[in-house]
């Protein structure tokens, strides 16, 4: 087996050179050493008590043109979800007051949409201006996103944006023909420039090897700056998508990922994200053990379920967790900001 280049005992510093190998390397460690490396590293960036809570809303569902396999909102598959139109700012800023009085500290907005037109700016503009007030944090996922569009986004307040590398950059033609890995590299450089915080992050369990697991993980940690926050989803299986039917990733395999992505991004937040619903309490213990430390919280993960407050409450007690609360500077509504919306 080849040798991981990290010493265990050194405090890891920032690395974007990984190698293939020395991912595969971590992949393939005993399962409880693996943990063990993983805690460790958790604990030298975080406090492992606490999990960061977001809420994600579908502003504007369906009708999607592309054809990512994995997806219940592309329009080509017959999935039961209907295209609704944008959804109107008051009707935002409601689930956004529900989703704070439930604990969460980010507010996450996503539309299907290829890319948003620039007429779609200003709208979702207002909405981040509008949930920002609330002192949450702001996040939005809107699809492949032009340098002025980002900018325009930074400018109402947004604090982070959602786009995906979905899976490793050899596997990425089985599951998307309509928009190019560059294309998604392209999006997040301008999400940089523009000084956002991205989070990016990928799918596991459609189908993908071990090898290109670990090639999904070698793209996100050499990015030029890690994401701040890295949500791994477990794939949901919708009738009608065309990776309905995929042999279900073994759940230890899927501890493993999560493990391997704390160790080579130990700054970002790992995220559980889609899949939670079919998870046992168990699965996601280990997942929190492993270095997982958010998740998405409430009934609907777009059109997909998720785990509802109560529920994950209860395991936070069980397990000794707490929320995690906003840093001052992250709650802070700008007034500059307000005041341009006024």
């Amino acid at each position: 087996m080849p040798a991981v280049s990290e010493p265990l005992s050194a405090a890891p510093a920032l690395r974007h050179d990984w190698s293939r190998a020395d991912i595969e390397a971590l992949f393939a460690l005993p399962f409880t050493e693996l943990l063990h490396r993983a805690g460790s590293v958790h604990r030298r960036h975080f406090d492992p008590a606490e999990v960061q809570i977001s809420t994600l809303l579908s502003v504007k569902t369906g009708g999607c043109p592309e054809d990512c396999a994995y997806c219940p909102q592309a329009q080509r598959y017959h999935t039961g979800v209907d295209a609704t139109k944008l959804m109107s700012t008051e009707a935002v800023l409601e689930k956004a007051k529900q989703a704070k009085a439930a604990g969460a500290s980010r507010f996450c907005m996503g539309a299907a949409w290829r890319s948003p037109k620039d007429r779609d700016i200003p709208k979702v503009a207002a909405m981040i201006r509008e949930v920002k007030a609330l002192g949450l944090e702001t996040c939005a996922t809107l699809g492949m996103l032009s340098d002025g569009q980002a900018q325009a986004l930074k400018a109402a307040g947004l604090d982070y944006y959602n786009h995906n590398l979905d899976t490793a950059p050899e596997f990425y033609g089985e599951i998307i023909h309509t928009r190019e890995y560059q294309d998604r590299l392209d999006t997040l450089a301008h999400v940089r420039d523009a000084g956002m915080k991205t989070c990016c992050g990928g799918i596991v369990g459609m189908g993908e090897s071990r090898a290109q697991r670990a090639g999904l993980l070698q793209a996100l940690a050499n990015l030029p700056a890690h994401p701040d926050s890295v949500p791994i989803n477990r794939l949901v299986q919708v009738e009608g998508t065309p990776l309905a039917g995929t042999a279900e990733l073994d759940p230890f395999e899927f501890v493993r990922t999560i493990a391997v992505a704390r160790i080579l991004m130990p700054q970002s937040m790992v995220r559980l994200s889609a899949g939670r619903e079919t998870m046992s309490d168990e699965l996601q213990a280990l997942c929190f053990a492993a270095g997982a430390n958010s998740i998405f919280y409430g009934e609907k993960l777009l059109t997909t379920g998720n785990p509802d407050a109560e529920r994950d409450m209860a395991l936070f007690a069980r397990l000794g967790l707490r929320p995690m609360q906003i840093v001052e500077e992250a709650a802070t509504v700008h007034a500059d900001i307000v005041e341009a919306a006024a």
